[in-house]
């Protein structure tokens, strides 16, 4: 693939290789086949959840035949990521299967992806298995309804790596609000985290006369407000984790009196958030704090339930691409999308920070030195709109697209303004269809204050109900 030529190089990360131009070169080749075939990956999901992906590859005897793995294995890397599934069922390649089982195995290369969409999320073993096209299973991804309820008194929370959100909602209208910081990360003690939400909630309750529902979002997986993997809680031993955290939703809607009680990745609350405020739908959310994280509300105006951890999806496909230090992978969104992306680019720019300086110290010197006038941080914020230009094409491969609201911390000030215009130049050189169909957003002051709680407090619906039994 040495005829890809981006139009825009990062300055500071000039041998950026986007994923959507490698794949568009690789389907070209695809097209001049006469001997490509199709290829289906399913992804199922031990709730029953099936996502099917037809794509054609290369015939098995091209002269560039390799590159079909490294295609089909990114591919799969994004679905896991975005769709979740413990079972690969793909039909049309067996040795391409093969291949991919011995990636995504204990002791592959894909180990991490192993572990986490198998033991960690689904709670049962991950496998890939090469099927006949009969044996697929239908494509079945249900609505989540949730979300759009502003009626009642509501708290609304958000858990970040570095701070804790809550509201005071009032029939949609926050009537108090509070930020805390905290240190989640590497905290052992179960009760830190718990103590810490339960705080939260309670500085916001008493701002209302009385508390109908709470909802909120945290970094991380949630299936049906079950913790099932998240980078918050990375510092509690796993028996203490299986006790205490995995259930600690159910704990805090105990304490508050069996109230309704809802909570989603932030991500998804984020995009919903959008969606709510700018009266849309198709829209995906990115937020770039601590981590990447990235929701999605589908056109029909619901979400899925689908993971969106698009921290951990390629989006770089050069063979020496930035590591990421949890996965282990390379060219993942959080690299370029959140704090760890600006520590990253900050060395090139000539930014010298000593080891022991947080990265959220070294956002903040960033900003500070961009509301300065520095170039040196300006370069760092153009890297990452062009990375984001890029990415956002990538996305629309995988997601139907009208609306891409980009916030987080790392989107304060005037960065995030240079962010989104490079973001936006990529759009309309290299890919002008989609330019023409997605728009990109970041959100207002309120909206970016309020938007997030307003959202996440609408999450649970009136209707009492009581919280199931361990």
């Amino acid at each position: 693939m040495n005829s890809i030529t981006p139009s825009f190089r990062p300055e500071l990360d000039p041998e950026f290789l986007p994923a959507a131009l490698w794949n568009h070169a690789y389907r070209a080749m695809v097209a001049a086949d006469r001997t490509a075939r199709p290829l289906t990956l399913a992804l199922v999901r031990a709730d029953g959840t099936a996502s099917l992906r037809t794509e054609r590859v290369l015939g098995r005897d091209h002269p560039a035949a390799a590159l079909t793995l490294t295609f089909v294995e990114r591919l799969l890397k994004f679905l896991l990521w975005q769709r979740g599934g413990s079972q690969v069922l793909v039909a049309g390649a067996d040795e391409i299967a093969a291949e991919l089982a011995r990636s995504y195995a204990p002791d592959g290369a894909r180990a991490f992806d192993y572990k986490f969409m198998g033991a960690t999320i689904d709670r049962r073993p991950f496998r890939v298995q090469a099927v006949p096209e009969s044996a697929l299973p239908p494509e079945h991804v249900p609505a989540q309804a949730i979300g759009r309820h502003l009626e009642g008194c509501r708290i609304g929370f958000d858990l970040g790596g570095s701070d804790r959100k809550a509201a005071a909602v009032i029939d949609g209208k926050v009537v108090y609000s509070e930020e805390i910081r905290w240190d989640p990360y590497f905290q052992a003690d179960p009760q830190y985290h718990i103590a810490g939400v339960d705080d939260s909630l309670r500085r916001a309750a008493a701002h209302l006369p009385r508390v109908d529902a709470i909802g909120g979002s945290s970094a991380g997986v949630y299936v049906n407000n079950e913790v099932r993997v998240a980078s918050l809680f990375r510092g509690v031993p796993p028996e203490l984790f299986e006790r205490h955290i995995r259930r600690m939703f159910f704990t805090l809607q105990e304490r508050w009196g069996g109230v309704p009680f809802e909570v989603a990745n932030d991500g998804e609350v984020t995009a919903l958030a959008g969606s709510m405020a700018f009266d849309t739908t198709g829209v995906l959310g990115v937020a770039m704090g601590t981590s990447q994280a990235a929701g999605y509300v589908r056109p029909t105006g619901d979400l899925t339930p689908w993971l969106n951890e698009l921290a951990f999806a390629p989006i770089d496909y050069r063979p020496e691409a930035p590591r990421d230090e949890w996965s282990g992978d390379l060219g993942c969104g959080a690299q370029y999308f959140s704090q760890q992306g600006v520590a990253r680019l900050a060395v090139p720019a000539g930014f010298d920070f000593a080891r022991e300086v947080p990265l959220a110290d070294r956002l903040v010197e960033v900003q500070r030195a961009m509301a300065a006038g520095d170039p040196r941080a300006r370069r760092i914020y153009e890297a990452i709109g062009i990375s984001l230009g890029y990415g956002v094409a990538h996305y629309a491969d995988f997601y139907d697209l009208s609306l891409v609201l980009v916030l987080g911390r790392v989107t304060s000030g005037p960065g995030g303004e240079v962010i989104l215009a490079r973001a936006a130049e990529v759009l309309r050189g290299e890919f002008p269809v989609l330019a023409e169909r997605i728009r990109l957003e970041m959100p207002d002051e309120h909206t970016k204050r309020h938007g997030q709680a307003v959202a996440a407090a609408s999450l649970p619906a009136l209707a009492r109900k009581t919280p199931p039994q361990p």
